[in-house]
């Protein structure tokens, strides 16, 4: 006996020490960590995206904007390139990585540009005036990055006295400030500038959230006509977003300027996990196995010819599965945001719209032509504006393209992208039935009526009348006791919500089982008791009725109401097959 307690102590003893060895040498995970030299220098995990590098130098454009989705990774990309082309960076960041093996690009290009680096993801406010404070705290960040210039030697006493104003907020001029900064750094260094705008789109998302979006869209156009258009200090200039705001709207006369979106092949794999990308991660970390599940959660988006996997999730994944191999897959990336995008999408959604979505939520794809390019204030305008911008945001994803008949035109395929996103869509779908039902007071009164009096006619009708609202979220691959309790709870959520004086229980014991659902009304001798089934066919919903009708016989459903003194027992039936159902009552 004390020989195995030893051995068994010697086993764990070996295994934690493993466990230990495995830690100490492998990577941190960057989970919420967008900057490219903490990542680096502190040595975390890094998927290397530095051929953008190269590609965005062999493509020469004087502004580039790149459109993806949020939470991947734009921001780190950014940082990236902040790090490569700024004067005074340590350029053994890059030591081991794609873009190290271009010597003679990295030569002529790496730290030899002053950058001015800017992300506008923190420009919010419920007015105008609040944003444009924060839009002003955020420029004066960059110029302190940039304090040197104010005893810089090589500046006029005026270049210096301007910044100084500029630096104390003092210069009013916020729409020339990212040029004359430009300007500044161009007389300083010798060189002219690399500009870097990060989540340009933000603050015209917030206004147009908050009321104040034609405000805002002339201070942006101000602040980039001056900065990108008539700036012959810009070397060249990166921007990124979530969406592509149509180019009259704020980029208005500006030259050589590239939008590279999710439909397009360049870049496509720059932004985002590939399918090995992420198998070597997760072999790194021993964890190969859970493949699958980071497959079917977060995999799934198609950006020009790659099949791309949401860095956010697999990196926050993949974290957990380090502490815990058996970890079940979160909701990381929509839990990141309100999914405002998709609750405005449900709530538009006329009958045929909701058909399209009950079509996407099994699996299915819809096609439609969409716009890539819209300014915020024409998202409401029609449906499809609405779909475009679901595709551009990431909610649903393109798996091919289709001719319109007699057009030149072509229309997308579009697909929600993996089981994460579906979860969106079933939560929001949920929300606003939920809303739409609690609105139908009248729906509800002839449906408790109907229960009280045994009407099975009536009951059945204003059952059918709620499902023909309704935006179906079964899975038609999901097994018949998962539809059959679909249906149990959205009887038990209507019958709950409006009749709050109803004391109501769901799968309680009583007699042989445990019945679906009892009632008891306000009347002390009455009691309700119903039993939901599935039919797989219209033509088999009334003997499915029958079946539980017996069924609550057989089983004696009816024992614990009658044990609270209740002997006027109602027993249902009740059959559903999609949005239609039958109803069988009988008194006991």
């Amino acid at each position: 006996m004390y020989f195995t307690w030893q051995s068994a102590i010697l086993e764990l003893s070996i295994a934690d020490y493993f466990l230990e060895a495995f830690m100490a040498n492998t990577l941190k995970l960057p989970v919420g960590i967008e900057n490219f030299e903490e990542i680096r220098k502190l040595g975390f995990y890094y998927i290397d995206k530095t051929r953008l590098i190269e590609q965005l130098l062999q493509g020469w454009g004087k502004v580039t904007l790149f459109t993806r989705p949020r939470r991947f990774g734009k921001t780190l990309n950014m940082s990236m390139l902040r790090s490569f082309f700024e004067i005074g960076m340590d350029k053994s960041l890059f030591d081991g990585l794609y873009i190290s093996g271009n010597k003679v690009l990295c030569d002529e290009h790496m730290g030899k540009y002053p950058v001015i680096f800017l992300s506008f993801k923190g420009v919010d406010g419920l007015d105008f005036i609040t944003a444009r404070r924060m839009l002003c705290a955020i420029l004066k960040d960059e110029l302190d990055r940039h304090y040197y210039l104010k005893t810089s030697a090589v500046l006029t006493d005026e270049d210096r006295i301007l910044f100084t104003k500029m630096l104390h907020g003092q210069d009013d001029n916020i729409e020339d400030s990212i040029r004359m900064l430009s300007k500044l750094l161009y007389k300083h260094y010798g060189q002219k500038v690399v500009i870097l705008i990060d989540e340009y789109d933000v603050p015209l998302d917030k206004a147009f959230q908050n009321g104040y979006y034609k405000e805002m869209v002339s201070l942006i156009r101000g602040l980039f006509g001056q900065a990108l258009k008539t700036n012959e200090f810009l070397q060249f200039a990166v921007l990124t977003g979530c969406l592509r705001v149509s180019k009259e709207s704020i980029f208005t006369g500006l030259n050589n300027f590239e939008i590279n979106s999710i439909v397009d092949i360049d870049h496509d794999e720059q932004f985002g996990f590939t399918d090995d990308e992420v198998m070597k991660l997760l072999s790194d970390y021993d964890r190969s196995e859970r493949y699958p599940d980071v497959k079917e959660w977060y995999d799934g988006y198609h950006f020009g010819n790659a099949d791309i996997y949401c860095p956010w999730d697999v990196i926050n994944f993949a974290k957990k599965l380090v502490s815990d191999p058996s970890a079940r897959p979160s909701a990381f990336w929509i839990n990141s945001s309100g999914n405002d995008m998709v609750k405005r999408f449900v709530d538009k959604a006329d009958q045929t719209t909701r058909d399209e979505i009950e079509k996407l939520v099994a699996g299915g794809f819809v096609e439609k032509q969409l716009r890539l390019d819209l300014t915020y204030d024409e998202i409401d305008n029609t449906i499809d504006n609405l779909w475009s911008v679901l595709f551009t945001t990431g909610y649903l994803t393109k798996i091919g393209e289709v001719k319109v008949p007699d057009s030149e035109s072509y229309a997308y395929k579009l697909v929600i992208p993996n089981k994460e996103v579906r979860e969106v869509f079933i939560l929001q779908i949920q929300e606003w039935f939920k809303a739409v039902v609690a609105k139908d007071d009248d729906t509800m009164k002839l449906l408790s009526r109907a229960i009280l009096d045994k009407d099975e006619k009536q009951i059945a009708r204003q059952l059918n009348i709620v499902m023909s609202r309704m935006i179906s979220i079964l899975d038609t691959k999901a097994p018949d006791a998962m539809k059959e309790n679909f249906y149990h709870g959205l009887l038990l959520g209507l019958l709950r919500g409006s009749n709050p004086d109803w004391l109501i229980k769901s799968n309680r014991e009583s007699g042989d089982g445990f019945s679906d659902i009892l009632i008891m009304p306000e009347d002390p001798d009455a009691g309700i008791v119903i039993e939901v089934k599935y039919a797989k066919e219209m033509k088999e919903l009334d003997a499915a009725c029958e079946a539980a009708i017996t069924q609550i016989k057989d089983k004696r459903y009816d024992e614990a109401l009658r044990d609270e003194d209740r002997c006027d027992i109602l027993a249902y039936g009740i059959a559903f097959c999609r949005k239609r159902c039958r109803v069988v009552g009988e008194k006991f």
